[in-house]
């Protein structure tokens, strides 16, 4: 896996647990979609009203599709997070941090007006598929 964090003065430092940019080969990359706080075995909704748990779910949900995928969080080179308030920003960034504990993907954090199935938050990512 080729994979390189991209950093430069000439742009403001990350304000969290996300590189600037990172640069891999067009390869054999692996887009996920979107996931939401579901429980895999029930199929609801979990940690309602609790946006630390439903992000700890979908970083679950994401990384079961990662493996699946053939990669890993070590190979994610991108991420997009989706929140019904920015105002978890905070909250959010404190359980992203340990799926990323060094060097993070590049990242992008937008409110959304609303979510599937009136989830807090959704979770996408591109990885590189590990050999």
């Amino acid at each position: 896996m080729s994979r390189q964090i991209v950093t430069t003065a000439g742009a403001p430092k990350a304000i969290g647990p996300y590189s600037q940019a990172v640069s891999a080969p067009a390869e054999r990359l692996l887009f996920c979609s979107g996931q939401i706080p579901l429980d895999p075995s029930s199929g609801e909704m979990v940690g309602a009203g609790d946006v630390r748990a439903q992000a700890e779910r979908v970083l679950e949900n994401l990384g079961a599709v990662l493996t699946a995928g053939g990669a890993s969080f070590a190979s994610v080179v991108k991420t997009t997070i989706f929140l019904i308030d920015l105002g978890d920003f905070g909250a959010v960034n404190e359980v992203y941090a340990r799926y990323f504990p060094s060097q993070p993907p590049a990242r992008a954090t937008v409110q959304a007006a609303g979510l599937p199935r009136g989830a807090l938050i959704e979770i996408e990512a591109i990885a590189i598929v590990e050999d």
